[in-house]
């Protein structure tokens, strides 16, 4: 922010630096076009008719390039300025010629994207940070070697222009996991490689020992001067009622040839064709009848080549790529989930604010929009610390001490406010009840003490009749 502070004092350097996501569509648009004109025309000047155009379409294209020179400012911007590319070398192929054309797009090109090396370096402040940190940026490196290509392209062929395709895995995301999907798992895969050329190597010793005479591949030979002598003198000596034959000779003059005479003309047919083969190396093989004493031991030769070369190693490979390409689909999809549905200052997810006060989206636009803490880092950086308020301070030595504790993790004050007001209310109904509960226990003490009173008085007249009435002698025991 202090860099982009600096170039914004340079009016020039940020003009061209603000517009850097252009000039990088520009250039890709101008290296489709160039080798759509290489793969239409070349090679250049063999139909002579690269500026002949009919009267209507000569005004069509004139009137096509003005229409959408004027629609520029109204169309967006990535379909605006690939019309007018479009409409542009189109006028000037018919008008200078391919070649002149061709040198002229070239040219535009290559000072398109200097200009986009400047915007980089300007939003970036690469030549600041050293020479080092400077060889070290592979993105910097990149955009240099695509300029480096540019000049290549303008001085010396046009087939290096093909090379500046490759900057739409650059600019798609897709594409790019394509690449890490080989590249994560490397290791993996190179060594699967490994052992598949080890497998090769195996099959191609058991085929030079056992096998050698079925390693015969039909092959069709160029024509030598040669040849092409003798067919001549052939037929010069021809007649009108006779002709000498030529009887085709065996072994070399059969379309055949033998591919397994040495161990490493085995392991390079072995490799080539039964890699390539669907059936594996059997499918390149003279076909063996089965009274053949090898017949049952060719048949295991193919088996056991399909099914461990082909089959399983090299699905293997192929199961590793696809794999980490579904990995990494996921954790992209991953990535966009909890940006979606998670807030970026305190972390809280979008169901926490379901049947809230505040929304979610309220949430990440009002309470904790990232930006406005950004804002307020920067204050704090740029401001007096004479003039700090008291949070202000709290939160400049946080920031020197690389403490994160003042973002409010977990917690919203929505919520907290919520939450304050549903205990409030849990309060509440908790003290009806116990004023409740205090009139019950009030009302059953009150009963308590009735039924005492009842049974002292019952008992106080039990005692007073006892007082009064003596109970009487037994008789038996008097007679006795």
């Amino acid at each position: 922010m202090r860099w982009q502070k600096k170039i914004r004092k340079k009016k020039a350097v940020f003009w061209f630096s603000r517009n850097i996501s252009l000039w990088g569509s520009i250039s890709f648009y101008l290296a489709c076009l160039l080798n759509i004109a290489v793969a239409v025309f070349y090679p250049f000047g063999d139909d002579g008719d690269e500026g002949t155009l009919s009267p209507f379409w000569n005004i069509s294209l004139w009137v096509a390039l003005g229409v959408f020179t004027s629609l520029l400012a109204f169309l967006p911007k990535p379909l605006g300025i690939l019309f007018l590319l479009v409409s542009l070398i189109l006028r000037a192929i018919y008008t200078m010629g391919l070649g002149p054309a061709l040198l002229l797009l070239g040219a535009v090109n290559l000072f398109n994207k200097l200009v986009f090396l400047v915007s980089f370096v300007g939003n970036q402040g690469t030549f600041t940070r050293g020479y080092k940190a400077v060889v070290m940026d592979m993105l910097f490196i990149y955009h240099l070697g695509y300029a480096i290509i540019c000049v290549l392209g303008l001085f010396v062929h046009e087939f290096f222009y093909s090379f500046l395709l490759f900057d739409l895995v650059i600019r798609e995301e897709t594409l790019l996991n394509v690449i890490k999907s080989v590249t994560r798992n490397g290791r993996s895969i190179i060594l699967t490689a490994v052992l598949a050329i080890f497998l090769v190597y195996f099959f191609s010793i058991i085929g030079f020992l056992f096998l050698k005479d079925d390693f015969r591949m039909e092959v069709d030979r160029l024509p030598t001067p040669g040849d092409q002598l003798s067919n001549n003198e052939v037929a010069g000596s021809c007649t009108k009622d006779s002709c000498p034959l030529s009887t085709p000779q065996p072994g070399p003059d059969d379309g055949t040839e033998r591919v397994c005479d040495t161990l490493l003309m085995c392991i390079i047919t072995v490799l080539n064709q039964g890699l390539r083969n669907g059936g594996g190396v059997g499918d390149i093989l003279r076909r063996p009848s089965k009274e053949e004493p090898l017949f049952a031991a060719r048949v295991v030769y193919d088996l056991l080549f399909f099914f461990i070369v082909i089959i399983i190693v090299l699905n293997l490979i192929f199961g590793v790529i696809i794999d980490t390409f579904a990995d990494l689909r996921s954790e992209k999809q991953r990535k966009e989930e909890i940006l979606k549905t998670t807030c970026f200052i305190c972390g809280l997810e979008r169901d926490k604010f379901d049947n809230k006060t505040v929304s979610f989206e309220e949430h990440i636009k009002s309470e904790h929009n990232m930006w406005h803490y950004l804002y307020f880092l920067v204050l704090v950086r740029v401001k007096d610390p004479t003039e700090y308020t008291g949070p202000e301070s709290y939160v400049a030595q946080m920031i020197a001490e690389k403490n994160l504790e003042w973002f409010p993790r977990m917690r919203a004050i929505s919520l907290v406010s919520s939450e304050g007001d549903n205990e409030q209310n849990e309060m509440r109904s908790l003290q009806d009840k116990l004023d409740g509960t205090v009139t019950l226990v009030s009302q059953l003490s009150g009963q308590l003490a009735e039924l005492k009173e009842q049974m002292t008085e019952q008992r106080k007249n039990k005692q007073r009749l006892g007082f009064l009435g003596p109970p009487q002698p037994n008789h038996h025991t008097n007679a006795h």
